[in-house]
C-alpha cells in the first residue's frame, strides 16, 4: 500500500530551466525521494535529483524551507508536492 503525504506546493516555475520553486512544509525532502507533483490539469511522479537553496546545492531542505528543483515536465504555481512512500 502506499501513501501519499503532502510535503510541498509550487510557488514559481521557471520554464527556461525547468526548476520549480517548493515550499517545504511537514517533513523534510532529500534527493532521491520520489515524488507526485499533482496540478489541475497534469500529474507525473518523478525522482528528485537536485535540490537549491539560495543557489547552493544540498541533499535536504527541512520543512518552513523554500529550495529549487528541477523537473521532468512543466508545473503550474499552486500544484502540490506529494511524498510517495511504501507501507507494508
Amino acid at each position: 500500500m502506499k501513501m501519499d503525504i503532502q510535503i510541498g506546493k509550487i510557488t514559481h516555475y521557471y520554464d527556461k530551466i525547468n526548476v520549480a520553486v517548493v515550499d517545504v512544509i511537514g517533513q523534510s525532502l532529500k534527493v532521491g525521494d520520489t515524488v507526485k507533483i499533482s496540478g489541475h490539469d497534469n500529474e507525473f511522479t518523478q525522482k528528485i535529483t537536485s535540490l537549491q537553496v539560495e543557489h547552493k546545492q544540498l541533499d535536504i531542505v527541512q520543512p518552513g524551507e523554500s529550495c529549487g528543483m528541477v523537473v521532468d515536465q512543466a508545473v503550474k504555481e499552486g500544484d502540490v508536492l506529494y511524498l510517495l512512500t511504501k507501507k507494508e
